[in-house]
């Protein structure tokens, strides 16, 4: 949890610059306070004017302030600091931070900064792979830096993504982790050994080659659900729908695209799980026929008969062993709570997070989540808050029956 926390963010020249409005507004959702400092450079691809904005501070670039020629003191910034973070780091900022190149108001600020600093590289792969940037990068670790790269993702040509820089809901969960566990907060152990299923992101059920039947699901719930696992230590199994999101290297990640295809994955992967949490936005029909051919508009109409799907969660609750546990989901948008007890039953689920499209700023395409968890004893209701730390409130019920 970053709330109350004080953190520097430098950017530098790298087209990925605009990736530094997303992080600023991960930091404060999780109660955070972000300065900012920028190169010359940096200015070029977003300005201070954005950034002020978000920050609601202003961005500290020179020296000396242009207005009244007040000097700026990296020294302030360094002892004021909880963490500082470089994202984007050009290869030349992480150059000049290796050898003490102190040219720029950024580099004095890292050379003064008495707290952690996180640095997240941002280059094209040759600059990345060549061994003077490599030598760079092994001497700020030797120096106490933490470097962020990607854990996932592919360039065009085919070669692993390095260089490219990490994305920003990656960043803000290491710096997350990195507080729980100076704080004592770390739970990096509480779910080791243990096996868990997630199902995120939606389905597409297809009508035709270039049309289909879907819903507007992110699959950021999920995807912040398998997160949370695998911070606690479990062995985490993501089966996701078609989603733009990335996931950490430590899980298993199988991408479907209808809901046949994603029970077909759940089902021959529960009997080795100790949990599974159903978050997908599975669809609840499809078309009785899938045309082979784009269908061309003609006449005044179209009619698409529908046939159900595959339940995923009713397979899954009569599959149930003793030990395994099952957390479905349920978004209404009337009768909620009577709605998702039913659930309950039916699917013979352990507990259901429910949560409601009444709740503006909430469920699909959103950062933030308000849940209720409802089991067979009664049911609990949790504030509004980034889906981050709904999963942690989602995973410490789980914990508790596992």
């Amino acid at each position: 949890m970053l709330k109350g926390k004080k953190i520097v963010l430098g950017i530098t020249g790298s087209i990925a610059a605009y990736k530094a409005c997303y992080l600023i507004r991960n930091f404060i959702k999780r109660g955070a306070e972000v300065q900012v400092v920028i190169t010359p450079a940096g200015k070029e691809f977003i300005t201070p004017v954005t950034l002020s904005a978000l920050t609601h501070k202003p961005v500290v670039s020179e020296f000396f302030s242009q207005r009244d020629g007040s000097w700026h003191s990296h020294v302030d910034l360094g002892l004021w600091a909880d963490a500082m973070v470089v994202a984007p780091c050009t290869a030349s900022s992480m150059a000049k931070m290796a050898n003490g190149v102190a040219d720029n108001m950024l580099i004095t600020t890292y050379l003064s900064m008495k707290a952690p600093v996180f640095i997240a590289p941002a280059m094209d792969l040759d600059m990345y792979k060549h061994p003077s940037t490599q030598h760079n990068m092994q001497l700020l670790k030797s120096y106490g830096n933490h470097i962020i790269e990607p854990q996932s993702g592919f360039l065009a040509s085919g070669l692993e993504g390095k260089g490219r820089m990490e994305e920003p809901d990656a960043i803000a969960d290491a710096i997350d982790r990195f507080f729980d566990e100076q704080e004592g907060r770390s739970s990096a152990t509480s779910l080791q050994g243990k096996h868990i299923l997630v199902t995120a992101g939606p389905t597409y059920e297809r009508i035709d080659p270039v049309r289909f039947i879907g819903n507007f699901s992110s699959g950021k719930m999920g995807f912040a659900l398998a997160e949370e696992c695998l911070k606690r230590g479990a062995q985490v199994t993501l089966v996701t729908g078609p989603v733009s999101l990335e996931c950490s290297q430590g899980i298993k990640r199988i991408d479907v695209e209808s809901c046949d295809q994603m029970y077909k994955a759940v089902t021959e992967a529960f009997d080795g799980q100790d949990a599974a949490i159903l978050s997908a936005a599975v669809a609840d029909f499809r078309p009785e026929h899938v045309a082979d051919h784009k269908v061309k508009r003609e006449g005044d109409g179209m009619a698409i008969r529908l046939k159900p799907t595959q339940d995923i969660a009713a397979e899954l609750g009569r599959r149930k062993k003793e030990g395994q546990r099952l957390v479905a989901f349920a978004l209404e948008t009337d009768h909620e709570e009577d709605n998702a007890r039913g659930k309950l039953k039916r699917k013979n689920a352990d507990f259901i997070v429910l949560n409601s499209t009444r709740v503006k700023g909430t469920t699909f395409g959103t950062d933030d989540n308000q849940i209720m968890i409802i089991n067979a004893q009664g049911a609990k209701k949790f504030d509004k808050k980034p889906k981050a730390e709904v999963a942690k409130d989602i995973i410490n019920e789980l914990e508790n029956i596992l």
